[in-house]
């Protein structure tokens, strides 16, 4: 692969680790975009000659280290340099030496937890750390929070500004205040798996950069907080992931749960997912995270669609809605009833949902749905229609373009 390549591929899949690792020393975010961004162009301007680094990404890293003590320097031509900002230097010309793979993973650890500082309201967290430590664009977190795109970036600015402000540290912090900040690095795990197993938008379904990203911080949340949450949102994640190669087919077409190849689901994921939902309800308190683990364990267990324990799946919806009660529960809650007692018990359980999800795209496609199985195709098409105007992601669309097309079909004869 020419140097080129490497510096592409780098910057695509890697940007972020070497953000985290950047900013976890220099501290500010401008600063260590900068600093990457001056990286990278060393990179392109090296490499072509001196070959690309046995590790490439501790060189960025350090790299970009050392950019960000020129930029500081820079700014010591113009004023004295603040007490803090002369011990940064200090700190970063200590640790700058070959930097390591753990430490890089440490470096994305501390940022995310910075990002989940109880000083910021869990929203701003979340969006955040989504936005600063795993590259989502605003738009995808807006789709995530069903909020709208200005409302979004706004939060990010103010969160941001409020780390800086009231220099809040980039660090790993005690048990004390992990616990305080938990609850925001796994709402921030699951959203990254969703983003990736789901995208919000654009051309393909699947983001498996963004899946395995999510997995990769879940170990080493459990590994930092082993609790039952922790381990039950790694477990609700290998279980997911475990049916990647299935759910799309070879034109990257969704694939639904119920028409899925399942010789294509990888059976060690799904173990090792096994394991950790047993960790998770061992563990106790049993939370929101492990029963949505339980709940896919129930997918993953059945040999075929048909023999799906849609009464057990009901179960622990009904568990799911007390311990987070949400309106999109209440709809995979009403979708799991329509399997077990069949559509017409669901339907209207989904129509009173309306007022809170008449924006999102997945309501009304349940809804089509729902029309669909009971032969009432007029309301289908509109249902349908509906969700093809909200979907943004290419895949989605097109499915719901061809249940169109064989309602319309349907109508005809």
């Amino acid at each position: 692969m020419s140097a080129s390549a490497a510096i592409a591929d780098l910057y695509r899949d890697k940007y972020r680790r070497v953000f985290a690792g950047v900013v976890s020393l220099v501290g500010e975010f401008e600063l260590a975009e900068d600093a990457v961004q001056d990286a990278f162009l060393a990179a392109t301007a090296q490499w072509p000659a001196a070959g690309v680094p046995s590790n490439p990404v501790a060189w960025l890293v350090s790299t970009g280290r050392f950019k960000a003590i020129d930029a500081i320097r820079r700014r010591k031509a113009l004023r004295e340099l603040e007490p803090e900002l002369q011990s940064r230097i200090a700190a970063i010309q200590a640790d700058n030496g070959e930097v390591s793979e753990r430490e890089i993973a440490d470096d994305q650890l501390r940022l995310v937890l910075t990002c989940c500082h109880p000083a910021l309201d869990i929203q701003t967290q979340v969006a955040l750390t989504l936005r600063e430590v795993c590259g989502l664009t605003t738009e995808a977190i807006a789709a995530a929070f069903l909020v709208a795109p200005p409302t979004l970036a706004q939060r990010i600015v103010r969160g941001k500004a409020k780390i800086r402000d009231a220099r809040i540290p980039f660090a790993i912090p005690g048990p004390e205040e992990l616990r305080q900040r938990i609850d925001a690095a796994l709402a921030v795990c699951y959203l990254v798996f969703n983003e990736g197993y789901s995208a919000s938008s654009g051309a393909a379904h699947l983001r498996d950069d963004l899946s395995q990203e999510a997995i990769r911080l879940g170990r080493l949340l459990c590994a930092l907080h082993p609790d039952a949450e922790t381990f039950g949102l790694l477990a609700l994640m290998l279980f997911h992931d475990a049916r990647r190669a299935a759910r799309t087919d070879g034109d990257g077409d969704l694939v639904l749960l119920a028409d899925q190849d399942r010789t294509l689901w990888d059976q060690a994921r799904i173990a090792e997912a096994q394991d950790w939902l047993a960790r998770a309800i061992a563990a106790e308190p049993v939370g929101a995270y492990t029963i949505q683990a339980a709940i896919v364990a129930r997918h993953a267990a059945a040999p075929s669609a048909e023999r799906t324990d849609w009464a057990g799946i009901v179960g622990w919806y009904d568990a799911l809605l007390e311990a987070a009660p949400s309106p999109v529960v209440e709809l995979n809650r009403a979708v799991a009833i329509s399997m077990r007692d069949g559509p017409e018990a669901a339907l209207p359980l989904v129509e009173a949902l309306a007022p809170a999800l008449s924006s999102y795209h997945l309501y009304h496609s349940a809804l089509g749905d729902l029309f669909r199985r009971t032969e009432r195709s007029k309301e289908a098409i509109a249902a349908y229609g509906r969700a093809l105007a909200l979907a943004q992601q290419e895949p989605e669309r097109r499915f719901l373009a061809r249940r169109l097309a064989e309602l319309a079909g349907c109508d005809e004869m």
